[in-house]
């Protein structure tokens, strides 16, 4: 997926309006992404899914970065940035309606099918978001304004699912669905994926206002300008050991920090964590992301005085911690030490994409697009670490699986710090 090229800048009446198009924009997609932490368990429930078929919601979900990401990137160079997000706001809407059906047929299929659509909206409108903050403005702070708009997706991820907790699992009924067969299920099916339906439903009515107030700037960028080479041409940055080893942590990283947040519900309900409730344990999803958030912030500080490989080695060393202290402790020391993950989480993303593109010069937009599309990994280890659930029958062991993630980026951070040093 290669990222447009820089545009011209908007006209300054409106490039402040454009700047909080955007920043609503990461607040949205980064909203919805973290709300699937919260209809794995209902579905689970429902649809009574071993872990491994539960964790198809996010297979379904991040496979659209690797499907859809490429074509997207051909669609908003094709139409230009504003038109490509009328674009892809109008496809989240459409998966979010998708729901309609699948909870009035109560088929997990079209349910997984609603995530794939809507995750193709999400990636279009990524692939607009993440170029667009950085050229509304001055190029020397350019960074500012992305780290800033990050911010913004931060706080989606941190208050959605609360809401999202008090809607969704709130309506779990006391019946279990294991306990019906034939019609009666069918019907409790329906019934309970109603919340479900109500809350994308909102979302979709939300989603077609933004469109529509996107739609009054689609001439906002009259001398715009795109790259022409080849959508696929940055594939062979993958023969480069930098470039490979950060776009595998990236594809790790994803990885593991979708994992954790997708067992969150289910680790705190154990009797030996903190015996939640769905409802009481899907509000505390906010700590995992909000962590995030605070983290990035605090992060951004450390990192004018720390060597980003240096500072990433730790941070993964701190999470691998986390994890050994939440899966050999009880009670709250072992549920808030998994929540904790996220703080450390924090930093990892931003800079491994920064350390893997540092020495790519004019190629750094063809790195960015292959970056992107190893967020895939958001799909296959969230899944391998369901099988994992399932065949040990402990999620304890499961979360061994993202542990190993994170000890393979502290290997690429620990490396490009000690290329850093022996360049010096």
């Amino acid at each position: 997926m290669s990222p447009p090229a820089a545009a011209a800048e908007p006209r300054h009446v409106e490039a402040p309006r454009l700047r909080a198009f955007v920043f609503a924009l990461f607040f949205i997609f980064g909203g919805i992404t973290s709300l699937n932490d919260v209809i794995i368990p209902k579905l689970k429930e429902l649809f009574t899914l071993s872990y491994t078929q539960a964790m198809l919601v996010q297979f379904c979900f991040f496979t659209a970065y690797a499907l859809v990401g490429i074509p997207g990137a051909w669609l908003v160079k094709t139409v230009g940035y504003m038109r490509g997000a009328v674009a892809g706001l109008l496809t989240m809407m459409a998966g979010c309606l998708l729901f309609i059906p699948a909870s009035q047929t109560a088929t997990y299929e079209l349910f997984l099918a609603a995530l794939f659509v809507l995750a193709s909206g999400v990636v279009i409108v990524q692939v607009v978001a993440n170029p667009l903050i950085s050229m509304l403005g001055k190029p020397e702070t350019a960074h500012s304004r992305l780290t800033f708009a990050q911010g913004f997706n931060s706080l989606g991820t941190t208050i959605f699912p609360y809401f999202g907790a008090i809607l969704i699992l709130g309506a779990l009924a006391s019946q279990s669905a294991g306990a019906l067969t034939g019609a009666a299920l069918d019907a409790y099916r329906t019934a309970e994926t109603r919340a479900i339906v109500s809350g994308y439903l909102g979302l979709a009515a939300a989603l077609a206002v933004v469109a529509a107030v996107v739609w009054m700037f689609r001439n906002a960028l009259p001398a715009e300008r795109h790259e022409t080479g080849g959508a696929l041409a940055g594939l062979d940055l993958l023969r480069r050991p930098r470039f490979g080893y950060g776009a595998l942590s990236i594809f790790l990283y994803v990885g593991a920090e979708v994992s954790i947040g997708s067992l969150i519900v289910a680790w705190l309900s154990q009797g030996h964590v903190m015996a939640l409730p769905e409802q009481a344990a899907g509000k505390l999803i906010g700590l995992y992301w909000g962590g995030a958030m605070v983290g990035r912030f605090v992060g951004s500080a450390v990192l004018r005085v720390v060597a980003p490989g240096r500072l990433l080695a730790l941070v993964c060393v701190g999470a691998i911690a986390l994890l050994a202290i939440a899966t050999h402790s009880t009670g709250a020391v072992a549920g808030y030490g998994l929540l904790a993950v996220g703080m450390m989480n924090a930093i990892m993303f931003p800079t491994i994409f920064s350390l893997a593109c540092e020495d790519l010069g004019p190629r750094a937009a063809d790195g960015s697009g292959v970056i992107n599309v190893a967020i895939f990994g958001g799909a296959v280890v969230p899944l391998a670490t369901g099988v994992i659930v399932d065949t040990s029958g402990s999620i304890a062991t499961g979360l061994m699986l993202p542990a190993a993630c994170y000890a393979v980026i502290a290997g690429f951070g620990w490396y490009t710090a000690r290329r850093r040093v022996l360049m010096a």
